[in-house]
């Protein structure tokens, strides 16, 4: 900030709007692999898989959320016919990259180890914190000979600067392992006391089984607790309350939330709170250098963090743009070409500009298309259900010849200590080479009192495995529509309209 930000009032951007570029662009860092906060570390050890599985799932919303900001910041000089600076102001960029080429040897060195050789993260980033030692040592001993000093001389200041380099990472880590060691225990009363189930009976009362209220109340206590507690330990907190529940209760409303979307999820919003006013300790950071009012720098920052805030939304119900159930390269490319321009199209919309200045019917229309680019799944369930609903009688169920090729759920009502639970199993395609029964599946089914229950199950068959239990009750059963057309037709339908509306924008721009 204190390099970008006077550049950018230089060039003309005011100051309130160029601390909250800052702020957006350094808050968004802890989100970009492969380096990303200590909380991925965290969440991978929580999930129990890998670090390079967290930051594979995690680099396409880094990506086009970096890609937006960059059309932000372009948006915003259009707007204000800001120019670049002058070419003799711009320093050479090969001789400006050379120049610090070496400092890219310990994020490579880590890269390597965490991704290639697959090392933990605990022994990557020592090795590449040795290196970085050894890089100080030899840059102060070419300095001492380039100017004639003693090389002993040399030697010493950069071991001094090691050491306070240690000394000030060792500083910076006491807040944030006292704030971890505390939510630890948090973590252990809620896995010891049964807290989370306590927790689904309160969030149930309240959000029902509206998953958008469930969605909204864990992003509000994300932002909350972010006010008082560092991104990691706030991540830690919301995860250990939370993610259990949002996965139970939308599972009860017939949703299959994969857990590191969920942990992702709250991750996300934690670092809202460092931009989110009357706190927002980035903007706050920001203002200092900007000279600007710290809450006009965190509610500009904040408008321009909606694309980070949507982005969650979207790939909790939208597993594709963390590349989950990608088939092949077009897949993947289709994927993240769509969520690119989505993305952009949002932004637009936000910032009230593409070619010109949108009207008013154009940013719904705007957010419209983004929608239909994001969630094509959502547009197409009001023309055609994804699933079809089987009708609830035993004959039906204990008759009903299930084909291979399709998704079975089945959702059940199951009675605890804590009252009812709602559980979602998915009988995926293909788990069966042929056509099968529910019985082929593993349980057997009887009427009592009026209710289709779940009455034995068979040794090592495939419900037993999957959890379902003897007194489970099915409350809903829906097979996959394969009729329903592929969710890339709306595709085209969406950005046809873009094109017209964009066309028309630039249209009017022409005439003025």
């Amino acid at each position: 900030g204190t390099f970008t930000i006077p550049i950018m009032k230089k060039s003309g951007l005011p100051a309130v709007k160029a601390g909250a570029v800052e702020v957006a662009a350094s808050v968004n860092g802890q989100i970009m692999p492969p380096i990303m906060g200590a909380a991925a570390f965290v969440m991978a050890e929580l999930l129990g898989i890998s670090y390079f599985t967290v930051i594979t799932h995690a680099l396409l919303p880094a990506f086009i959320c970096y890609i937006a900001l960059f059309y932000i910041s372009h948006l915003e000089s259009v707007k204000l016919n800001i120019r670049g600076l002058p070419e003799s102001e711009i320093p050479p960029l090969g001789k400006t990259f050379l120049s610090g080429i070496h400092y890219l040897i310990p994020i490579f060195i880590l890269v390597y180890l965490l991704l290639i050789e697959r090392w933990t993260a605990s022994s990557s980033v020592f090795y590449s914190i040795l290196s970085l030692m050894v890089i100080i040592l030899v840059r102060e001993a070419l300095a001492a000979k380039k100017n004639n000093l003693s090389l002993f001389g040399g030697l010493k200041f950069g071991i001094n600067e090691i050491i306070a380099g240690l000394e000030k990472g060792a500083i910076n880590m006491i807040n944030v392992a006292i704030a971890i060691a505390t939510a630890g225990i948090i973590v252990g009363a809620v896995a010891s006391t049964g807290l989370s189930n306590n927790l689904i009976i309160v969030v149930e009362a309240i959000a029902g089984d509206n998953v958008i209220i469930l969605l909204s109340l864990t992003a509000v206590l994300c932002i909350i607790l972010g006010m008082g507690l560092p991104t990691t330990a706030n991540y830690l907190v919301v995860a250990a309350l939370m993610a259990h529940v949002v996965v139970e209760v939308g599972a009860a409303s017939g949703y299959v939330f994969p857990l590191i979307a969920v942990h992702l999820y709250v991750f996300y919003f934690g670092l809202m709170a460092d931009v989110t006013p009357p706190v927002g300790l980035a903007s706050y950071a920001a203002s200092a250098i900007s000279k600007a009012d710290p809450i006009k720098t965190g509610i500009q920052a904040f408008w321009y963090e909606l694309r980070t805030a949507i982005l969650p939304v979207v790939f909790i119900f939208n597993n594709e743009l963390l590349l989950i159930g990608i088939e092949n390269f077009w897949h993947g490319l289709m994927v993240i070409t769509t969520s690119l321009i989505a993305i952009l199209v949002f932004s637009s919309a936000t910032q009230g500009w593409f070619i010109n200045k949108l009207r008013w019917h154009e940013i719904v229309i705007f957010i419209l298309i983004s929608l239909s680019l994001f969630r094509p799944d959502y547009v197409l369930d009001k023309f055609y259900p994804k699933y079809e609903y089987t009708q609830l009688q035993i004959s039906n169920l204990q008759s009903i010849n299930l084909q291979s090729d399709r998704d079975v759920h089945i959702r059940v009502t199951r009675r605890t200590e804590y009252g009812d639970r709602y559980k979602l199993f998915v009988i995926n395609k293909d788990s069966f080479k042929e056509n099968y029964s529910l019985e082929d599946y593993g349980f057997n089914l009887v009427n009592k009192e009026g209710r289709i229950t779940i009455d034995a199950l068979k040794w090592g068959g495939h419900a037993k495995k999957s959890g379902i239990e003897i007194g489970d009750v099915i409350s809903e059963f829906k097979i996959e529509n394969l009729d329903r057309p592929n969710r890339a037709t709306i595709y085209p339908f969406s950005l046809l309209i873009l094109f017209i509306f964009g066309y028309l924008n630039y249209r009017r721009g022409k005439k003025i």
